[in-house]
């Protein structure tokens, strides 16, 4: 009996490790070839960036649609952006305490809490279909638009920090830019193909819905690059750039991840999705907004805030793990 379950295991963690891997070749390739493309810092650090590290939730999602396991993808994208407040921001506040300074990230995050709040709002009905899912693509594009037009401030912190970021990317040609970029993309292919095979395995061994393994195991899993990447920016003191990836890989998760399973595999969401998991969303949402809020002339997400995040969230893993053995 055991036995049965230890491939799937190994499928999934292995697939995993190299998701990882592979993000980071991938985004390593993406910003080289944004730069040869001579696309300013702080694009590269609000779009581009942002984008690559929410690359794995993207590919999971289409993999998870197309295999007709549309619960998975929208467990990832809610649980990513869960963890990515929860767990990436916790957890790196706790490490260095984070001191926001950019405007732009204080423009972005009411604007991430709006569009969480109007998602939210598209999907009360309990159902993701075709047309939400166009609304979630056009609320993409326009993000996307807006984000290009106002966030051209080369003396911005946010800016300043990516620049520093770039001068990190390894020292890549044209050509191996792209290798880069598309080897990276394949291999996340492939390891989210395993990542999906063996989550929907152990759903069904443990008689477990997809969706609780994708806010748990995969939506964890696919954070991992942006908690990397925050962990490697606090010890540099880049406080911007870890609230900029942060927000911008949770507009994508919210408005591509989902968008994915709406178009491609159309379906009713569970109850407790739509009543549990957006509403915790939400709630980590208002409260890195009212985080980052300058009180007396600064905004200070403080150790005790980064312990509070973290807990919660560990509070929110013991829910749904109590609501998996319920059934």
């Amino acid at each position: 009996m055991i036995s049965s379950i230890l491939l799937p295991t190994a499928i999934l963690f292995i697939g995993l490790a190299l998701l990882v891997w592979s993000s980071d070749i991938f985004i390593d390739g993406a910003a080289s070839t944004a730069v040869h493309m001579n696309i300013s810092p702080l694009i590269i650090g609000v779009v581009v960036l942002g984008f690559g590290t929410s690359m794995p939730e993207i590919i999971v999602a289409i993999l998870a649609a197309l295999d007709n396991s549309p619960g998975l993808a929208v467990g990832n994208a809610v649980g990513s952006n869960i963890a990515n407040i929860g767990l990436v921001l916790g957890a790196t506040a706790l490490i260095a305490p984070i001191l926001v300074k950019s405007s732009i990230i204080k423009r972005e995050l009411p604007v991430l809490t709006l569009i969480s709040f109007g998602v939210y709002l598209l999907v009360i009905d309990g159902m993701l279909d075709r047309t939400d899912g166009l609304i979630l693509a056009a609320g993409l594009i326009a993000v996307m638009w807006w984000m290009i037009k106002v966030n051209q401030q080369p003396n911005d912190p946010l800016a300043q920090e990516t620049e520093s970021e770039i001068d990190e990317i390894p020292d890549l040609s044209k050509n191996k830019a792209l290798v880069y970029l598309f080897g990276g993309l394949v291999i996340l292919m492939i390891s989210a193909k395993m990542m999906v095979s063996g989550a929907v395995e152990i759903a069904e061994f443990f008689e477990v819905p997809e969706v609780v393994i994708g806010l748990t195991i995969v939506a964890i899993g696919t954070s991992l690059p942006e908690l990397a990447a925050a962990i490697a920016a606090a010890r540099k003191n880049e406080a911007d750039l870890i609230i900029g990836n942060i927000v911008g890989s949770n507009l994508f998760n919210i408005l591509a991840v989902l968008a994915v399973p709406a178009i491609l595999a159309p379906s009713a969401l569970d109850a407790d999705v739509i009543n549990i998991d957006f509403i915790v969303m939400l709630g980590f949402t208002v409260a890195m907004l009212l985080f980052a809020i300058p009180l007396k002339g600064t905004a200070h997400i403080d150790r005790a805030r980064g312990f509070l995040l973290l807990a919660a969230f560990i509070g929110y893993l013991l829910v749904l793990y109590f609501r998996s053995t319920q059934g």
